[in-house]
């Protein structure tokens, strides 16, 4: 049986540096729960095992920091497995930001949107041991507009959809309408940096 990622393709998501935390990967396997039941995440863990690079996700310690090339690796499999496409992973992204501790965490300190947008650069740079740097270009409440850069910072294109439902979820909680983000660049296109642009 053909496996779902090749030898070659392991090979290079190894080669991605840095580390996550575990509520990334423990998020996205909840999300799996929810979505395709026990079942479902059996079934990739067991995919991952054949692999050889195991998982167990419900032993994951959602503040420890784990090799970021094993949340890309997650996102893949899980694209391969359950056949999902870019909105399911926008929606993944959702999912994080209702669950995230983190997120949980600073809005309760913060209560205007305005604040929460220029906290989340603090965030991102608590979430990985090399994070890039993530900023605030625009905001604007009046307009309902905000712009975000992230530099430096690259590990799979499949993220840049989790990141874009992030935000939109974000939006969501704190503006209490639902967002539409939109990656304007991409270093995956070509670009020197990703740039998402929000709107709510």
């Amino acid at each position: 049986m053909k496996k779902i990622i090749s030898k070659k393709e392991l090979d290079e998501l190894k080669k991605i540096k840095g580390e996550v935390r575990g509520m990334g990967m423990k998020t996205h396997a909840d999300y799996i729960l929810n979505m395709e039941g026990e079942e479902g995440l059996v079934k990739l863990e067991n995919v991952l095992a054949e692999l050889g690079e195991p998982i167990k996700y419900k032993e994951l310690r959602k503040m420890n920091f784990y090799p970021l090339w094993r949340e890309a690796l997650t996102l893949v499999a899980i694209q391969r497995v359950f056949s999902y496409k870019d909105e399911d992973f926008k929606e993944l992204g959702r999912f994080h930001s209702k669950l995230s501790l983190i997120f949980r965490l600073f809005l309760k300190r913060f209560f205007s949107f305005g604040k929460i947008a220029k906290e989340i650069p603090k965030v991102w740079n608590k979430y990985f041991t090399h994070p890039g740097e993530f900023e605030v270009v625009e905001f604007s409440e009046e307009n309902r507009r905000a712009v975000f850069r992230l530099k430096n910072f690259s590990f799979h294109p499949l993220h840049c959809l989790v990141r874009m439902g992030i935000l939109e979820g974000l939006t969501k909680i704190v503006a209490g309408t639902a967002g539409t983000c939109v990656e304007t660049r991409c270093t995956y296109r070509g670009d020197a940096y990703h740039e998402y642009q929000l709107k709510w």
